[in-house]
Order: C-alpha cells, then sequence, then structure tokens
C-alpha cells in the first residue's frame, strides 16, 4: 500500500486527494468530479484529511452497502485509527459518553433500544397532522412577511425547530439559543474550544431539563429518556448527551433539505410542477426520497474504522485503518441510479444512502421524510409562484458545515 496515487503517464507519484474534496463552482449541487472520477477508476482508494492521516474513501454504492453492516467495521471514535472529521471531534472524543454515535454492539444495540421507540414509522405517523399545522401557519407568516424572502430564516429553519422541540420536550422559546449553539458545534472551521464551549452550553441547558422531567415527566421524548434514568436503563450523562445530539441533529438537517431541496426542485421546474400539481402521498414520498438521494447534504463522510482486516475487490483494509463513506458520490452511482445527475422525481429512490446504512443508520430519518413529505406537498402547491430571487451563481454555500447548504435562499412569489 502506498500514500500516493501513481501517474500512467510517468509513473510518478501524485499527491493523495485531499478530503472533503472541492465541488465544482457550476454544479454546485453535485458531488465532487475528483470523487466521481474516484467512483469510476478507484473505487476504494486513500486520500489525505486534514491531520495528515491517509483514510481509506469508500464511493461506490455497492461496497457501502457491503461494508457498513459489515460487524468489523466500526463506530468507535476512541480507536488510534478513526478518521476524525476535524480537530475539535478528536480532542473530545475521549471526553464523550458512549453513544449510538460512537459505539458499537452490543453497547450500541443497548443505547439505541432505549431511544427507538419514538422515532418508529407508527409513534412518527401521529405528527404528520401537527406537522401540517406547523407548515401551514409558518407559510401563512411567510405570506404575511416581506416579498421577497429568505426561505432559509423565514421558514426552512422553524418547520424543523418546532417539530423537534415538540417531539423532544423542549420549549420553542429557546431554539434561537439552539440553533447558534449547534451550527458552532457542526463547523468544521472555528476553533476546538469555541465548539466545545457550544457543545457544553448545550449540555448543560439538557441537563437541568432532563433532571426537571425526572420529576415533573411529560408526553416526550426526553421525558421517556428521564423515565429510562430513573429505571437504571440509561445513565442521566447518556440520557443527557443523547438528548443534545438528537436536538443538533432534528433541526440542522431538515432545514438544510428544505431549503437546499427548493433550490435543487427550482433548478428543474419540470420536476417542481409534478408537486405542484400532485396531492398523491405516494409521489410526494418517492419525491423526497429522490431529492435526498440527489443532494445527500452530508458533505463530510460517514466515519469508521477497521476492527479486523477486511478484503473487498481488490483492496485490503488493514485492522485500524479508517475509513471514509461519501455518501453523495454513492447516491450518484450510474450502476444504481442511471443517469443519476437528472433529478427525477419518478424514479425508485429508497434504496439511496442519505440517511446512511446499516445498524448505525439514521434514527430520526423516518420524522425527517415525513417532514419534508408535507413540506414538500404543501410550500410549491400554496406559492405556486414562488422562485429563486437571487442568481445562483450567487449565493453563499456552506462548505464548512457536517451538512452542506446555503447560508440564505432569497425566494420571492
Amino acid at each position: 500500500m502506498t500514500d500516493a496515487l501513481s501517474c500512467p503517464v510517468t509513473g510518478a507519484a501524485e499527491p493523495l486527494p485531499e478530503y472533503p474534496l472541492p465541488r465544482a463552482a457550476q454544479c454546485p449541487l453535485a458531488p465532487a468530479p475528483t470523487a466521481q472520477e474516484l467512483r469510476a477508476e478507484k473505487p476504494i482508494t486513500r486520500v489525505r484529511i486534514w491531520n495528515g492521516t491517509t483514510p481509506w474513501l469508500i464511493t461506490r454504492h455497492t461496497d457501502q452497502r457491503a461494508l457498513l453492516p459489515d460487524p468489523r467495521v466500526s463506530d468507535d471514535d476512541l480507536d488510534p485509527g478513526f478518521p476524525y472529521v476535524n480537530a475539535h471531534r478528536a480532542e473530545i472524543a475521549p471526553l464523550t459518553p458512549r453513544l449510538i454515535t460512537n459505539t458499537d454492539a452490543p453497547e450500541h444495540t443497548r443505547l439505541r433500544r432505549t431511544v427507538n421507540g419514538p422515532f418508529v414509522v407508527k409513534r412518527i405517523e401521529t405528527m404528520r397532522a401537527p406537522v401540517q399545522k406547523i407548515v401551514d401557519h409558518l407559510i401563512d407568516e411567510m405570506l404575511a412577511g416581506p416579498n421577497p424572502a429568505d426561505l432559509l430564516k423565514a421558514f426552512a429553519l422553524a418547520v424543523p425547530s418546532l417539530v423537534i422541540a415538540e417531539l423532544l420536550g423542549v420549549p420553542y422559546d429557546d431554539h434561537d439559543f439552539f440553533q447558534r449553539n449547534s451550527t458552532v458545534v457542526l463547523d468544521s472551521s472555528v476553533a476546538p474550544e469555541e465548539a466545545r464551549r457550544a457543545s457544553g452550553e448545550l449540555a448543560a441547558y439538557l441537563d437541568k431539563l432532563i433532571r426537571h422531567k425526572t420529576t415533573d415527566p411529560g408526553e416526550d421524548v426526553l421525558s421517556e429518556m428521564a423515565g429510562r434514568v430513573k429505571a437504571g436503563e440509561m445513565t442521566h450523562t447518556e440520557a443527557v448527551h443523547m438528548g443534545v445530539a438528537m436536538l443538533i441533529a432534528g433541526h440542522e438537517t431538515t432545514a438544510t433539505m428544505i431549503s437546499l431541496g427548493t433550490l435543487a426542485l427550482l433548478q428543474h421546474p419540470d420536476q417542481l410542477a409534478l408537486l405542484r400539481e400532485t396531492d398523491d402521498p405516494k409521489l410526494i414520498a418517492n419525491a423526497v426520497d429522490e431529492v435526498l438521494r440527489y443532494l445527500s447534504i452530508v458533505q463530510t463522510g460517514v466515519r469508521r474504522v477497521a476492527k479486523d482486516d477486511i478484503e473487498i475487490g481488490e483492496v485490503v483494509i488493514r485492522k485500524g485503518e479508517g475509513m471514509i463513506f461519501d455518501l453523495h458520490t454513492a447516491n450518484w452511482d450510474p450502476e444504481v441510479f442511471p443517469q443519476a445527475e437528472r433529478l427525477d422525481l419518478t424514479r425508485p429512490a429508497r434504496v439511496h444512502q442519505a440517511f446512511g446504512y446499516g445498524p448505525h443508520q439514521c434514527l430520526g430519518q423516518n420524522l425527517a421524510r415525513l417532514e419534508l413529505q408535507v413540506v414538500y406537498g404543501t410550500l410549491y402547491r400554496r406559492i405556486p409562484r414562488l422562485r429563486l430571487a437571487a442568481d445562483i451563481t450567487d449565493l453563499e454555500f456552506d462548505h464548512t458545515g457536517t451538512t452542506y447548504g446555503v447560508h440564505s435562499l432569497p425566494v420571492a412569489w
């Protein structure tokens, strides 16, 4: 194994690609061109990350499906070979309690069981009417406000903030506090001490709230976790940090999918027309999965480490070597999604990996799908003349966070 690519013309070694790989400015919604080239020519290869280490990059859909459920592929971020996203994540790993985000079975299985119940399809489906009410109210407010407007601030951020606050039992009055601190935690460009401060503020707030719900529970997820703490099924520290993880994941990613998904649809007016003119729940549900596939907003990749030697194709990934799964590139794999560069809302897209795959697949995916189904099935029908109020080349995209999105999305109607 080497830490360089061999040049086919001269035989000289070329520097390894630096990951995350840069997108093409003229195609801001597409995966990085280098990643797509690697998927075709060298689908399992080494890249270099921020600290100089050289984990493996996995870009093909079938290889990701084979590796992500493999018990030799570990989510244990205390392993010396784990490819951390940034310096902050590396620094806090030894200080972070064992959660569903950094453990393997059987510990992961136990922890997942303690929080899985509220996120199963049947429970989530009961939230459809409340989510619809939230979406309609926010659209009413946006229509009554200034035109043009920033869809991100006026609508996209508020929808998941209200929904996750209701689900967890968190006062919505504090949503600015959560949004500000979660953005800092997820931003790869901030100093480790700043990210640590933001993470600590979130944990302190959840610590106080869960203690309150231990003695005065409600009908919400944090109250359920407080009950499990009382029953000895999880520790108070586990509950606090699990709550922080849910709060961050519960609004940041969905807000991005609302704004960036709207941008993608506005760039494909024929596909937007399908949503604007239908109330078919099956078409809307399929459209959500296709937009998830097309955008796959996690831009730092899914990070893992090998717990044993793994032979896949012509490559042997050695024990202790890091792996990065580039979900976006896999979701544009033409072997699975023909003409993957086309946004096609009628395409069978459910096998996408925007939520990951295997035992660590996103806990909140059912909630995210429901929110996006309500939004995509309502926003464009209620505002049929919705249009971008700026040129796409003038939009500022976020290249530093865990998720890829826009800092604002000016729209008019």
